[in-house]
């Protein structure tokens, strides 16, 4: 809703936030740098007039912004942590974030010193909850060795499975939940993206699963996903949402919709419950490692903990 995929329309992003939590949503997950404060903004002014304890929030700090809208680096430190902080909590407009979490790791900061500062906040009252991303395995338990951790915000789809190895049985091991995002691929698996939509202003054109010569193969995946979701009177967003959920009870699939129809869609596959033949059927049509080209682009996945 605050620029990543194009404009937005704020009138429909405010709905749609308000429709979520009426259906029940309870997890409402942003980044201080979405939009560059824009996105919690945004969850603030839908926020108001409704109960405090109907929104878990999930805020991602660290990833830094120019003027210009680029990406210039991550910053983990102590200080810097409580400035985020503060900022966050005036924009969305609250006493206390549910869960607060490093975007990425920064390899200038040791993993404890960033942990420990977030958990003198929890402490202080303006945190409850310590969460992750895209850490891997070893920083992983480093930072559970200083405080208890929620969960783990990390990439996980049909597409990328990455965590099926050695991620999400640490996880498990820890007693942390998984937060799964990209789980219809940016909107490559949801069933309606089509080649040539995106714009300059979108993420996707950037993404390898999105070039010509990975689209494609990829499209042909979603393609053979239409089938068996057509024989269960489902989309195949329905199916690519519910195929994460039946991983089990400690993951939490993150819909990224921008629209009330979108989030409508999305609400339809907690309809429905794959047996283990569905699940084989999926694992036929897209068997781990289908996909064509990387979740990001190389010089991105260098910088992510959770691919090394």
């Amino acid at each position: 809703m605050s620029g990543i995929y194009g404009p937005s329309d704020r009138s429909e992003s405010l709905s749609t936030i308000h429709a979520a939590i009426d259906a029940g949503i309870t997890l409402i997950d942003t980044g201080d740098f979405y939009g560059v404060g824009h996105n919690e903004a945004l969850i603030g002014e839908a926020l108001k007039g409704h109960k405090r304890d109907k929104a878990v929030i999930s805020v991602k700090f660290g990833a830094l912004r120019d003027p210009a809208g680029g990406w210039t680096g991550v910053d983990a430190r102590p200080a810097a942590i409580k400035n985020f902080l503060s900022y966050s909590l005036q924009r969305l407009g609250l006493d206390y974030i549910d869960v607060y979490r490093p975007a990425r790791l920064d390899s200038d900061v040791p993993i404890e010193e960033t942990i420990g500062a977030i958990a003198d906040m929890v402490k202080a009252g303006y945190v409850r909850h310590i969460g992750l991303s895209e850490l891997g395995v070893e920083n992983i338990r480093r930072a559970a060795a200083v405080h208890p951790i929620a969960d783990l915000q990390i990439e996980y789809s049909i597409l990328s499975r990455g965590i099926e190895d050695a991620i999400l049985p640490a996880c498990r091991e820890l007693g942390i939940g998984i937060t799964a995002y990209g789980v219809l691929s940016r909107g490559l698996i949801s069933g309606h993206w089509q080649k040539g939509q995106e714009t300059t202003a979108d993420f996707r054109k950037y993404s390898p699963r999105f070039q010509q010569e990975n689209v494609d193969k990829n499209l042909a995946l979603v393609e053979a996903l239409q089938g068996i979701a057509q024989a269960k009177n489902m989309t195949v967003a329905q199916i690519a949402i519910a195929r994460v959920a039946a991983k089990g009870p400690d993951i939490t699939p993150l819909i990224g919709s921008r629209k009330r129809n979108q989030l409508n869609e999305s609400l339809g596959a907690l309809d429905v419950a794959l047996s283990k033949d569905d699940l084989a059927k999926i694992e036929k049509a897209v068997p781990k490692g289908a996909a064509a080209g990387g979740r990001y682009a190389d010089a991105l996945l260098v910088h992510l903990d959770s691919e090394r």
